[in-house]
């Protein structure tokens, strides 16, 4: 049997104050927190990513949703690679520019007028056992989920997030749009 596919209705941005803070990555020592089994959930501050994610595209700036981008403390962990952070660095932060900037474009002039609805997760949370994907510890990842938004005409569309995986609970970015 599959599940319903998960949906996320991400609120309008609100201020600061309100803003729920991201978790740690670090302990008091400085060193890394270790990856957790627990399954991501849609929560408040996955909402609130999405919100950032969106102003991302809408302002051609990667670095307004670095928190929903899979941190590199994070990938330092899993990773069972040579130099794990030049490859966060060179090869996943440049490609989410890249996508970041494609789908700055796709929005049109009239992006301004564009608004997120909801992040549909469409296959199941999957637990990514040590060897696979050249990880050295496990995590949930989900493919080929989506971003809904409505366009400037209101027209409802919607733009790929292809892998987000869980560090510690919650949901990240990895490839917006292709594995490339």
């Amino acid at each position: 049997t599959s599940a319903a596919p998960e949906t996320s209705v991400a609120p309008e941005p609100s201020a600061t104050p309100g803003a729920i803070p991201d978790p740690p990555l670090l302990d008091d020592a400085g060193e890394p927190l270790p990856q957790t089994e627990d399954e991501p959930k849609q929560d408040a501050l996955f909402d609130q990513r999405v919100q950032a994610l969106w102003a991302a595209i809408v302002a051609d700036d990667a670095s307004l949703a670095k928190s929903f981008f899979f941190p590199v403390e994070a990938y330092e962990q899993v990773k069972a690679i040579p130099k794990p952070a030049a490859d966060w660095q060179h090869r996943l932060w440049a490609h989410f520019e890249r996508d970041i900037h494609q789908y700055h474009q796709q929005l049109g002039k009239d992006r301004a007028r564009t608004k997120v609805v909801r992040v549909e997760i469409r296959n199941p949370a999957e637990w990514m056992a040590p060897g696979r994907e050249g990880n050295k510890i496990g995590y949930f990842r989900t493919t080929r989920a989506y971003l809904h938004y409505l366009d400037a005409q209101g027209e409802e569309r919607r733009l790929d997030l292809t892998s987000m995986i869980s560090w510690r609970g919650h949901w990240h970015v990895v490839h917006l749009h292709g594995f490339r």
